[in-house]
């Protein structure tokens, strides 16, 4: 019985540190306010700076599954392009080796204010002060802030709970005998691997590890291993995603786990080779909560440093795995993978409205010049330009709908309604387009032609028009625009 409570009391505190890992990752993606996801369609051409923001993003948004997942939507929906991401995942990388740090101060020894440094000792003081923000602020910010402090709080306790599970299993000779097992790295790999796919969670992963590690029976031969198979256990989530996605997002996918399984192969190979040859002492010694993630530091910031030379050839390879389809493939306007982030997912929003423009201003100025100059293709084009609209506005008006089911910070409701009046108002423009062709052929059929005067005011409207038009769809682009 006590076994059993001991692997409900491992299994609630995950559940706890999950839980706060989503509430406070939430929380952070909000308070940035969607700047820092929108900055990966301007700094991803060069490497170097695309790496520098995916790290940024995986910080802020505490999870590269949740990096690469994004970036899937990305080049699916046309966004991006491959060889712009392969920067971005390994900075995603580098992001993530921050929560072992911050887990790893509820390793800190001493007396006195040295206990404060303690998580599990402040975290309390944390929570009280998120709850205060939460309920008593009205601002969105500071509600947000204390998201994160609650998100936070949470997150120490289910490492708390986590850690108290595995109390006294220091003792028990069957708890070292199955360590023991782990010292083989292809074991340890393989193990790493499956658990962190199984939770999709690379920072949960640690945790466990850090948790297992404060025992004193990991030792630092068996925990290498592991970290080094949750890297490649992470790449899960991205895989999942890329189901039913295009030939370039699956590439996506395909670099980031290529990127994870190439770095692991290399750095286990060397690591067996030192291993084997020098045999050096400390991969005896007991891990420290600091000295996995030292080492969960050292992988990632190595594996970027070996390939980020090759990221042409990582492109190159996902190129050659996944070929493309015989026939071209379908472009997803609108890609849903990008509702999780509403900022991201308004941008695209906005770019396919700009295309309803561009197609309504057509429309209207196609109708116009068929007044005078009428001919059937005219008017074939003209109708087209309006079942384009529709079309755009269909798919508009249902993707802002499941968007605003999200939660989104005020400036980004705003822009979701400005969003949705203004897809309707270039519908109505390109239906008064084949009204006004309908009429251009009752005079055709009839014979009826404009006297002179009338066909001069029809081309200064028609300028008037165009010039009113083509003013509202730049200043649309540019962000400014209100509703026609």
């Amino acid at each position: 019985m006590t076994v059993l409570l001991k692997v409900f009391t491992l299994l609630g505190g995950l559940a706890f540190f999950l839980y706060g890992m989503n509430v406070m990752s939430g929380g952070l993606g909000k308070l940035a306010g969607g700047s820092l996801e929108r900055s990966l369609k301007t700094m991803t051409k060069n490497r170097f700076a695309g790496m520098a923001l995916g790290a940024v993003i995986t910080i802020a948004i505490q999870s590269s599954s949740a990096m690469t997942v994004m970036l899937v939507g990305l080049v699916n929906s046309g966004i991006m392009q491959l060889g712009q991401t392969i920067g971005v995942i390994m900075g995603s990388n580098i992001g993530t080796t921050l929560t072992p740090w911050i887990l790893s101060l509820s390793g800190v020894n001493g007396t006195g204010w040295i206990q404060l440094l303690k998580p599990e000792n402040f975290s309390p003081i944390i929570a009280f002060i998120g709850v205060v923000l939460i309920m008593m602020c009205k601002k969105p910010r500071k509600r947000d802030i204390g998201k994160i402090m609650v998100g936070f709080a949470v997150l120490m306790y289910g490492m708390t709970l986590m850690g108290s599970s595995v109390s006294g299993l220091e003792n028990s000779k069957a708890f070292t005998s199955i360590l023991t097992a782990f010292e083989n790295p292809l074991l340890g790999v393989l193990v790493g691997a499956v658990v962190t796919g199984v939770i999709q969670s690379s920072a949960a992963s640690v945790g466990i590890l850090q948790t297992l590690a404060a025992t004193g029976q990991i030792s630092y031969g068996v925990a290498i291993p592991i970290i080094m198979g949750q890297n490649i256990g992470t790449c899960v989530t991205a895989l999942l995603s890329s189901v039913g996605a295009n030939k370039n997002a699956k590439r996506a996918a395909f670099v980031h786990l290529s990127f994870n399984v190439i770095g692991s192969v290399v750095l286990l190979t060397a690591y067996s080779i030192v291993r084997a040859i020098l045999a050096p002492a400390i991969l005896g010694e007991a891990a420290t909560l600091p000295g996995i993630a030292v080492i969960h530091t050292a992988f990632n910031l190595l594996c970027v440093a070996i390939l980020m030379p090759m990221a042409p050839l990582l492109e190159k390879l996902a190129l050659r795995v996944i070929h493309d389809a015989p026939v071209p493939e379908h472009e997803t306007e609108l890609d849903e993978r990008l509702l999780a982030s509403p900022a991201l997912a308004l941008g695209q929003c906005r770019e396919v409205a700009m295309k309803m423009a561009d197609r309504a201003v057509q429309a209207l100025r196609g109708s116009l010049l068929s007044v005078t100059d009428y001919t059937p293709a005219l008017a074939e084009q003209v109708r087209a330009d309006e079942e384009a609209t529709d079309h755009y506005e269909d798919i508009l008006g249902t993707y802002l709908v499941k968007l605003s089911s999200q939660t989104l910070t005020a400036a980004d409701s705003e822009n979701a309604t400005e969003l949705l009046k203004v897809i309707g108002d270039f519908e109505r423009i390109a239906d008064h387009a084949v009204n006004i062709v309908e009429s251009a052929e009752e005079l055709q059929s009839k014979g009826l032609t404009l006297s002179e005067a009338a066909q001069a005011d029809l081309k200064v409207l028609d300028a008037a028009v165009a010039e009113i038009l083509d003013r509202s769809a730049d200043a649309f682009r540019r962000g400014d625009a209100q509703p026609l």
